[in-house]
């Protein structure tokens, strides 16, 4: 039987993105994203399951990121600075 190699590093973080009234939104890492060896799929590796049922994926990125700009506040298509979410 073939061993199973998992790649070395994710690529993608999953969040749940938990809106909030008055307040920004809140990006809730909840697992990270695999790419296949022969670059043709992903496995997606949860550690919870969001409540609405929509998964954010994003790009992990080397830098670390600045707080967001006051007109992307509260989008969905910018999760929060640093590595995971954060309370405000």
């Amino acid at each position: 039987m073939a061993e199973r190699e998992q790649p070395r590093q994710p690529t993608h973080r999953a969040y749940s993105v938990i809106r909030r009234e008055g307040q920004d939104d809140y990006w809730l890492n909840i697992g990270l994203v695999f790419p296949h060896k022969d670059n043709g799929g992903f496995n997606l590796i949860l550690q919870a399951f969001p409540l609405d049922g929509k998964i954010v994926v994003r790009e992990i990125t080397d830098e670390v990121a600045e707080e967001p700009a006051a007109s992307t506040r509260g989008r969905q298509d910018q999760p929060p600075a640093g590595q995971g979410a954060r309370r405000r």
